[in-house]
Order: structure tokens, then C-alpha cells, then sequence
């Protein structure tokens, strides 16, 4: 056998062992990838911050998101993380943030919660408006609502909604989370709430 042959046999072996290597390597960052992602989507996740659980945890238990006749519960990541993989994975690194302030105790005691939250909901209120309430949109499709079954009154606003390009936001603040103190003043000063046309 040549050096030559040699050389290249060699060569062979070691990129396929190169390339073994690397789909193994890759299955495992992608799978410990996709194992972190799924393990902070979870409810349980979310309110292992005391900030969370003790403030709007609390008050979600007591809506009709937690409860209702049907038994349709929707969680924290139903309504906060979207389920398109690329949205998913932008959320996760903007939600970096919010660790970020956990740590430095920005929202750490009540009152600091109550002081920062007409921010904090605003910014959510903004997101939501500004993707077409996507994550509502995982449950509720205007597509599937039968407005003979809804009340008169409600049937009337979404059928009125729909027509104009409403989004759930602009009428439902508040539906898992109490408002905050002052919060139409809020709501109007950042453009989110139904121009008087609208309502």
C-alpha cells in the first residue's frame, strides 16, 4: 500500500469520526437546548420567583383563566410565551431581562411591586397589541366563536371588534391580572386603549 492511499484512508476515517462526532454532539446540545426551553415553559417555573407567585400568581387563581365551568385552564406560558418556535425563543432571551431584575431585587417586596406595576403591565399591553394578541389567539379564534352562544351584549362588542381590527388587548385588560391603579389614564397615554370610534 502507497504512503499516498495510506494517507488518504486515514483521512477518511478521521472525517468520519469528525462527522460522527459532531451529529452526537449536536443531537445533545440540541436536545439539552429544547430540555431547558420546555423545563422554564412551565407554570411551575414561573412562580418559583417569589415575586410572581405571591403577586400576580395570586391574583390569576381567582380569574376565570385558573377556573371556569368548562375546566379549560390556561397557564402562565399559554398566555406570556408564545408556541411558534422562533417567537418562542425571542421571548426567551427578552424574559433574560426579567431574571436580570429578579436578581437585583427590583420587584422583591410588595410595595415595589404595586410602584412598578402600571410599567410592567403596560409593557405587557403593548406586546400583546403589537402581535395581534397572538398567545389569546392559541385558545380563542374568532373563526370558532359561535355568537348565538355568547351573550347578546358580547356577541355585539366581538362581532363590532372584529370588524374594525380590534385585538383581545384592547378590551380585556384585566382578565387574568388585577389593573393597576390608574390604569385607563395609563392605558391612553400609550395609545392602548379603543379610540371613541372604536368603542
Amino acid at each position: 500500500m502507497s504512503e499516498e492511499s495510506s494517507s488518504k484512508g486515514l483521512w477518511k476515517k478521521l472525517a468520519s469520526g469528525t462527522l460522527l462526532t459532531g451529529m452526537v454532539l449536536g443531537v445533545i446540545l440540541w436536545g439539552g437546548f429544547n430540555w431547558a426551553m420546555e423545563l422554564t415553559n412551565k407554570e411551575s417555573f414561573c412562580i418559583s420567583c417569589h415575586e410572581m407567585k405571591d403577586n400576580v400568581y395570586e391574583e390569576y387563581t381567582n380569574s376565570p383563566h385558573y377556573m371556569n365551568r368548562s375546566g379549560v385552564r390556561a397557564t402562565c406560558p399559554d398566555c406570556h410565551v408564545p408556541k411558534e418556535w422562533v417567537h418562542k425563543v425571542i421571548r426567551k432571551i427578552q424574559a433574560s431581562n426579567e431574571l436580570y431584575h429578579h436578581f437585583m431585587g427590583t420587584i422583591d417586596t410588595r410595595e415595589k411591586f404595586l410602584k412598578k406595576r402600571g410599567e410592567l403591565a403596560v409593557h405587557v399591553w403593548k406586546v400583546m397589541k403589537s402581535t395581534n394578541s397572538r398567545e389569546c389567539r392559541n385558545c380563542h379564534d374568532q373563526t370558532y366563536m359561535d355568537f348565538d352562544k355568547q351573550e347578546e351584549r358580547a356577541a355585539e362588542r366581538h362581532e363590532e371588534a372584529f370588524d374594525k381590527g380590534m385585538t383581545c388587548i384592547d378590551c380585556h385588560k384585566g382578565i387574568a391580572h388585577q389593573l393597576p391603579k390608574g390604569w385607563k389614564e395609563l392605558a391612553k397615554k400609550h395609545g392602548l386603549m379603543p379610540t371613541a370610534s372604536e368603542e
